[in-house]
């Protein structure tokens, strides 16, 4: 059922695809009051506004900020999205959208192998934080590394992915668990189905009118541009509620890959969302049958899989710029200039191709061998002047660098990033491609007075 239901998916075109938003009313046997919606995520979006504040913080170089974004603590005030002229947001704290959240305790709690260490997925994102303290905004220059986008990357899939994929859409959906016939908990309007469900689409990121916008509009939103508001605000209120009208994380890059690709990922996951959600009210506040639970999860299953397939789209992305990042670098030493700026260009999209390798590994979804092979290309930080690269990381926390391949080899580990990726998710858009070029890298090598075969 699931390969049917995903392959007919992405046969569809936007203009095919029902205009449905992700709006339910009761089902819940037994309930007397006056709510007339079942929907509730709210918990989800206070952590979609803790990660978009959190990355903030990191960018200004506040480590009381950070610290008190990635645990959620006080009472917050949401630094983005924030109102801006021509797109105002209805909230501005983040106890307005839900109390006592936090995303460092909802982190993958699993082993992280990319990362010198091996930390858990929790560990690592603390350590993160913790080195973009010390820096100043964010930026490494000696190893390498840009946290704004690590811990922005890597927050993403083990928060948002894992907790969607990995738990909501796969263990809690489960005949048995959190049944339909049931409140999800003492005074609650909702199923425990429902709930869960809704949970998921939550992390997801999508406004609750997904289907009606195309995806540059999406991408729109998420940037808050003064032409998106009216599609943006979609009860007409004059604001932007982030509750159910603003789009975050890997609803936005879904979006923005399709913008460029004209590829389907935003419109298979939010159908996938919308269908899944409709097969529970079906159900109609009874238990659901077998088949229904078969059906549900096959939804998730397209879900998981696009989800997936969105991540590694962006680490593909990234892999085609970091190859550029070096040429433009080697352009500039050669010119005798000032690398500066195109070495911190270098880092920052080092920093955006491991935080999305990082993300797939977070989410507890085996990767085999494709994993291995991730961590060993792109290494545990970029390719350092002097052709130095971190190795690892002593007992007080500071890496350790060593001799490593040179930025030339280096470029070649990209173009086997983007092959390995490609073939493993079975990557539809490809953008920024530069697996074509092998063989000039492999000339620029040799010509070096090194050795390099074509593996």
């Amino acid at each position: 059922m699931k390969r049917t239901i995903l392959s007919t998916f992405v046969a569809l075109s936007f203009s095919a695809v029902a205009a449905d938003d992700y709006k339910f009313g009761v089902t819940l046997k037994g309930y007397e009051g006056d709510k007339t919606s079942s929907v509730s995520y709210g918990g989800q979006i206070a952590r979609h506004a803790l990660h978009n504040s959190l990355k903030k913080a990191v960018s200004k170089g506040d480590a009381d900020l950070m610290a008190a974004y990635l645990t959620g603590e006080g009472d917050l005030a949401i630094l983005d999205p924030a109102s801006k002229d021509g797109f105002p947001v209805k909230q501005t704290k983040i106890n307005e959208l839900s109390k006592g959240k936090s995303l460092l305790a909802s982190t993958y709690s699993g082993v992280i192998t990319g990362w010198p260490g091996n930390p858990t997925g929790q560990e690592l994102l603390q350590q993160l934080v913790d080195m973009a303290a010390k820096t100043k905004n964010g930026y490494d220059p000696v190893n390498g590394y840009d946290y704004t986008q690590l811990v922005s990357k890597f927050a993403m899939g083990a928060v948002f992915y894992h907790n969607a994929v990995n738990r909501y859409l796969d263990e809690k959906i489960e005949e048995g668990e959190y049944p339909n016939d049931k409140p999800y908990k003492a005074g609650t309007v909702y199923t425990g189905k429902e709930h869960v469900w809704d949970e998921g689409f939550g992390y997801f990121g999508a406004p609750a009118n997904g289907l009606s916008l195309t995806p540059k509009e999406v991408v729109n939103i998420t940037k808050q541009k003064a032409e998106a508001f009216s599609k943006a605000d979609a009860n007409g209120d004059g604001k932007v509620d982030l509750k159910s009208e603003m789009a975050f994380a890997h609803a936005y890059y879904a979006a923005s890959t399709d913008a460029s690709a004209g590829t389907n990922y935003f419109h298979t996951i939010m159908q996938a969302f919308v269908d899944g959600r409709k097969l529970i009210e079906s159900a109609n506040g009874e238990k659901m049958t077998k088949a229904q639970h078969a059906e549900l999860r096959a939804y998730a299953d397209v879900i998981a899989t696009a989800w997936q397939q969105v991540i590694a789209e962006a680490a593909y992305k990234y892999a085609g710029s970091v190859f550029s990042d070096i040429d433009k670098i080697i352009a500039v030493e050669e010119a005798q200039g000032d690398v500066s700026k195109s070495f911190r260009n270098y880092v920052k999209h080092w920093g955006e191709l491991k935080g999305f390798a990082l993300a797939l590994e977070a989410a507890g979804r085996e990767l085999g061998s494709t994993q291995a092979d991730l961590d060993r290309l792109i290494g545990f930080s970029p390719i350092l002047f002097g052709d130095t690269q971190v190795l690892a990381v002593d007992g007080k926390g500071k890496f350790i660098q060593g001799s490593s391949i040179s930025m030339q080899e280096y470029k070649l580990n990209m173009i086997k990033t983007q092959n390995l990726l490609a073939k493993a998710f079975n990557l539809k858009a490809k953008l920024n491609d530069k697996t074509a070029g092998m063989n000039a890298v492999l000339d620029q090598i040799n010509s070096a007075g090194k050795s390099v075969e074509n593996d």
